[in-house]
């Protein structure tokens, strides 16, 4: 199955990585391949722990320009999606594809190319991020959109949204 996390509200990485630690409590060979992300979070301390696990960044510490990208966040993205096509051959039953939406959007990686990858995956696979394309939504077996009734201005909390 495919699942789509997607829109402006927040907890679509923290949904991912709640079905990634599911999965590994059954035992389950999970793959976590972050698009953008380049920094220390605590789900990727505590899900690196798990032997059947494989989690990694293709980001930089900065934040990426979403207007103006640069190269070398163009890169980095093809990196990961490269990745996750090596990835396919340790026949995980999960690959999240985290912020693998936006970083389409913005055109670091091309979505004819996730949606080869996904012609390919024969596990679970579950793509976060905001503007998904709507390719991705059509094709997807369970899509939730996320939204914030109510947000508080709070700056980012070790532990909560990192």
């Amino acid at each position: 199955m495919i699942h789509v996390k997607t829109g402006e509200g927040g907890g679509k990485t923290s949904s991912a990585m709640g079905l990634a630690l599911r999965a590994l409590g059954h035992n389950k060979k999970v793959v976590i391949i972050q698009f953008m992300k380049g920094r220390l979070t605590g789900e990727m301390e505590a899900l690196k722990k798990f032997s059947n696990c494989d989690f990694k960044q293709f980001g930089r510490q900065e934040f990426v320009n979403l207007e103006k990208p640069a190269r070398i966040d163009k890169e980095l993205a093809r990196e990961g999606l490269d990745y996750a096509f090596k990835a396919l051959k340790q026949r995980p039953f999960l690959l999240v594809l985290d912020e693998v939406n936006i970083a389409c959007a913005i055109r670091l990686i091309k979505v004819k190319d996730v949606l080869s990858l996904l012609s390919k995956a024969k596990c679970h696979v579950i793509m976060t991020g905001r503007h998904a394309p709507k390719s991705f939504i059509s094709i997807a077996d369970f899509v939730t959109e996320y939204t914030d009734l109510k947000r508080k201005d709070v700056k980012a909390r070790a532990g909560i949204e990192y």
